[in-house]
């Protein structure tokens, strides 16, 4: 069963508004064995938006826009989808009266028309109804094949996939199970993992499928099958991963959580035990603490964190010893190990991770070397410290030293 996912919106094309609807989507339909053929992303258009709805149709099975469904002229998704069919819009009184509900309790003021006017749909539609905005979805059916179309606003539209489109989705089509296991190897690159792991690779199934996913310090590797019999597949792909750790155990750092982070395993894990958490940065600018803070339920382990950009705020607020500063420099190991072990102390954690380091361009209040970054771990025991050099490009430097950190701080809860 081949999806494909059209997203329409010059916001799009001009770098205004990333895609994030995609990816969501994508990872929505994998799970229930819908693979994604082709995501396409188009002007607010009618022919463009014409002829790919008709590219679509000749392509794939299941057809999901998403945009152009707002009230203003220049949303013309709905009449360019209605004269796709060529049928007519409608007005959808289960819609009004949705629309109608939703300004009563929220916006409450006048219903203008042109708010009215989005409970015009395709007569041949089914509505999606969007209980978190006056835009709702529609579902149109023909030859077999699905036509969706969603609201552009990322909340809306995830509404919609996870509790309407989905659920549809399964009822009406019999599809084979994905399965994805990812590895997580840090410390080597790619073209010498590859060549480590040839005859492994060269060894597997035709029906399981490996791809290497580079990331500034981090390498995945992605084993993918699909079939009807899951028990089967799960058997097979871990019959492959047991045969390749041998290979890579000094790089590898475990299974990748589903959700593809590496923060969501560490946070699983510190959860599991009971363990806390916290962070001090200084080059990483509080990117690290942002990777776990980005998903519910950090509250059950993350303490807290500061960033202490400045010496100052490193001496005044970390209590780093002024004359260390001084003796070996803010970016340094000593400095590193002091920074985690006060932050472990002054949270109260199990754990504590810091970073200091020069991303550049500029030295700043150091002499080392533009791309040098410690990364510091603290236990209630222990505190170490290890020296990096990640290049002389700021973004590369900083997201390299998050990855690294991750990978510290992953290696170091699953140590017991």
């Amino acid at each position: 069963m081949l999806a494909e996912i059209i997203t329409i919106g010059d916001e799009l094309l001009i770098g205004q508004v990333v895609d994030t609807n995609s990816a969501f989507i994508a990872k929505k339909l994998n799970k229930i064995g819908v693979s994604v053929y082709q995501i396409t992303s188009i002007q607010d258009d009618k022919q463009h938006i014409l002829q790919a709805l008709a590219n679509a149709e000749n392509r794939v099975d299941i057809i999901i826009c998403t945009g152009g469904l707002g009230p203003t002229k220049d949303d013309i998704t709905k009449k360019t989808i209605a004269e796709y069919f060529n049928d007519t819009l409608v007005k959808d009184e289960s819609v009004l009266q949705n629309i109608e509900t939703i300004w009563e309790q929220h916006v409450r003021s006048e219903l203008l028309q042109v708010n009215k006017d989005q409970a015009l749909i395709p007569s041949m539609s089914k509505p999606l109804m969007n209980n978190l905005g006056t835009a709702p979805g529609m579902w149109i059916e023909k030859d077999n094949k699905v036509f969706i179309s969603l609201p552009g606003v990322p909340y809306e539209m995830k509404a919609l996939i996870e509790y309407q489109v989905i659920p549809q989705l399964k009822d009406k089509y019999n599809c084979p199970f994905i399965l994805h296991k990812t590895m997580l190897v840090y410390g080597i690159g790619e073209s010498a993992l590859a060549a480590r792991i040839e005859d492994w690779e060269d060894a597997l199934p035709k029906h399981i499928k490996l791809a290497y996913l580079p990331n500034l310090g981090k390498m995945r590797l992605r084993l993918s099958t699909k079939g009807f019999d899951e028990t089967q597949l799960k058997k097979e792909v871990q019959e492959q991963i047991d045969k390749v750790i041998p290979l890579i155990r000094e790089e590898y750092a475990g299974l990748e959580d589903e959700d593809g982070s590496v923060e969501v395993v560490i946070a699983k894990q510190l959860t599991k035990l009971g363990h806390t958490l916290a962070i001090a940065e200084s080059c990483t600018g509080g990117a690290v603490a942002e990777r776990f803070t980005t998903h519910s339920g950090a509250s059950a382990f993350f303490k807290g964190g500061l960033v202490t950009y400045s010496t100052e705020s490193k001496i005044n607020v970390l209590k780093v010893s002024e004359a260390d500063i001084e003796t070996y420099s803010v970016v340094s190991s000593q400095v590193a190990e002091a920074m985690a072990k006060n932050a472990q102390l002054l949270f109260q954690s199990d754990y504590a991770m810091a970073t200091t380091g020069n991303a550049g361009p500029t030295k700043g209040d150091s002499d080392a070397e533009v791309g040098t970054v410690f990364i510091a771990i603290a236990t209630k025991t222990d505190v170490y410290s290890q020296e990096f050099n990640f290049g002389n490009s700021r973004l590369k430097v900083i997201n390299k030293a998050v990855n690294k950190a991750l990978e510290m701080l992953l290696k170091e809860i699953f140590k017991n």
